[in-house]
């Protein structure tokens, strides 16, 4: 009688454990939560990033210094000043240019007179010879007098116009259109004739480009007229520009190489303003591309987990193409339309059920 009692027990005890799955198979069924992103064509670009400073185009930076010791006698224009072609800027008291000037213009006028004395010695010594009265050879000296006396005062001239070409340096005006950034004397100051010592400095604030650093080993992959874009660090301001010039050598020993950038419009950015720049060096119009997060990769081989109108996770191998820091493009493997997922999909086995969070 106890023995069936017993058996009865167990058998009641079997029958209940038969009756509840596993924490195994309750977990394997549960479905995961996922977020999804559905594929479809977009341009990826690959970008090659560097740091740079605004700087004035070449021949529209001004720096203008002494052409010999001086005093600065006027001075009109404050930083910050408009300025147009003509305008004066600087004006000097250089005494060794004003004491030269006018010694060459009296060696002229001593050389017009020595010229104006052999010149009627000849006239005379012509007639008097035609009378018979002089010999032909004082005639033959003073013509070569006068001729030694024509040279000296085309020399004279020359020294007197090259005086007062020294001499105009004396007044500076704009070459150009712009803008005084830099204001360095005030009139009545003495200034020396050297590259420090900068009166002025005039830039033409319509004619900028990015001056950009890029790393040696990324130089090959721009190309000109490439599209650009221009930030400043700590602004969302992002402008448009292209790729203006790469360099044709680069110093052996140097990382980096200056690239130079235009503006496709006007920009506001003062000179020597600090900016990152973004080349587009690689691009693909109409490409499928899913973030980087989303690629699971093992050994050589890349894959996604593609979630399918059954509510389960598959897993797919893809082809890649391009990388970005935050895209990659997908050759093969993927279609447009699909919903690729990009988060909840480590660890995520090929047919576990899913559930797309909203």
């Amino acid at each position: 009688m106890k023995s069936r009692s017993a058996i009865a027990l167990l058998a009641l005890v079997l029958g209940a454990g038969c009756g509840h799955k596993t924490v195994e198979e309750v977990s394997t069924q549960a479905a995961a939560p996922v977020t999804t992103l559905t594929v479809a064509p977009q341009t990826i670009e690959n970008v090659v990033t560097a740091t740079g400073a605004v700087a004035a185009a070449p021949g529209a930076d001004w720096t203008i210094t002494a052409p010999e010791p001086a005093r600065i006698v006027e001075l009109p224009k404050a930083e910050g000043d408009l300025v147009k072609a003509g305008d004066l800027l600087v004006r000097f008291e250089i005494p060794s240019l004003s004491t030269d000037v006018a010694t060459r213009r009296a060696e002229v006028q001593q050389a017009q007179a020595r010229v104006a004395n052999a010149q009627a010695s000849v006239d005379r010594l012509t007639t008097l010879v035609q009378h018979g009265v002089a010999a032909q050879k004082e005639l033959e000296d003073a013509r070569r007098d006068l001729a030694e006396a024509k040279a000296a005062l085309a020399q004279s001239e020359a020294a007197s116009q090259n005086a007062g070409v020294l001499a105009s340096r004396a007044v500076v005006r704009a070459r150009f259109r712009g803008v005084v950034a830099k204001r360095a004397h005030n009139p009545g100051d003495m200034v020396e004739a050297t590259a420090t010592d900068v009166i002025l400095r005039v830039v033409d604030p319509t004619r900028l480009q990015v001056l950009a650093a890029v790393a040696v080993p990324d130089v090959t992959r721009i190309q000109v007229g490439k599209p650009v874009r221009i930030l400043v660090p700590g602004t969302e301001t992002n402008e448009a520009g292209k790729v203006l010039t790469r360099p044709a050598a680069v110093d052996p020993g140097g990382v980096a190489a200056d690239v130079r950038v235009s503006f496709n419009t006007p920009t506001r950015l003062p000179v020597g303003a600090p900016v990152r720049v973004e080349i587009v060096a690689e691009e693909h119009p109409n490409a499928l591309a899913v973030p980087v997060n989303a690629v699971i990769h093992e050994d050589a081989d890349a894959f996604v987990m593609v979630a399918g109108s059954d509510k389960k996770a598959h897993k797919r191998k893809i082809s890649i193409g391009l990388t970005t820091p935050t895209l990659v493009e997908v050759t093969g493997g993927l279609k447009a339309g699909e919903a690729v997922i990009v988060q909840g999909q480590q660890g995520l086995p090929d047919g576990a059920a899913i559930t797309i969070a909203q």
